[in-house]
């Protein structure tokens, strides 16, 4: 499985609708399950943000799908970075020429 940082803010349709968002946040970990992929972590946050989910997807196609289908209900926009365990760091490090 990959892994992937996710940084979400909500939109203005999402804070009008404040009180669903653990509702909706229910419903997106039940969709990314539902596609081979998994929660690992989720942090509300003070900043730029306003939430993180850490998680995993089979691969990147699944991840866009998943964008996709939360970025088409209106209440988040998301920014993906892909992320690589320290073992698949030191391996590409090593591979630099």
């Amino acid at each position: 499985m990959t892994t992937y940082i996710m940084l979400l803010n909500w939109t203005d349709q999402g804070a009008r609708n404040l009180k669903d968002s653990p509702a909706r946040l229910d419903a997106a970990k039940q969709a990314l399950k539902e596609m081979g992929g998994e929660f690992r972590a989720f942090f509300m946050t003070m900043g730029k943000y306003d939430m993180v989910v850490i998680g995993e997807a089979p691969d990147d196609a699944v991840q866009a799908r998943f964008c996709l289908q939360l970025a088409m209900l209106g209440n988040v926009r998301t920014e993906t970075l892909k992320a690589f365990p320290e073992a698949a760091y030191r391996e590409i490090i090593r591979s630099v020429s």
